[in-house]
């Protein structure tokens, strides 16, 4: 039985968050994404893992070398889950907001 990491769980982590930032801007080596942490490549390794287990970023291989890259069908799938939260949210504020101008005058 394949447990499959939870997506959303895989985000939280603020190094996980970074490691897809950084290669959403070029697809990077394992190497090249562990010079920007200050912890082990073999922690940054295991986050990597995470990663792609969740389908948030793809692997390739060019000759010896193996490439991250973003997934963005998955970053979009993400993000049509949270938009009626957002959306739900800017209501609320915008409402509140309302309700505090009114309270001023």
């Amino acid at each position: 039985m394949e447990i499959r990491r939870d997506v959303f769980q895989a985000i939280a982590d603020p190094t996980r968050r970074a490691i897809l930032s950084l290669v959403a801007l070029q697809a990077m080596t394992p190497g090249a994404i562990a010079a920007n942490f200050d912890s082990s490549r073999q922690t940054i390794s295991k986050h990597i893992r995470i990663l792609n287990e969740c389908e948030l970023l793809h692997q390739s291989q060019n000759g010896r070398e193996i490439y991250y890259h973003l997934n963005p069908q998955k970053i979009k799938e993400i993000d049509s889950f949270i938009e009626p939260f957002r959306k739900m949210w800017d209501e609320r504020f915008n409402k509140l907001e309302a309700i505090m101008k009114n309270y001023k005058k």
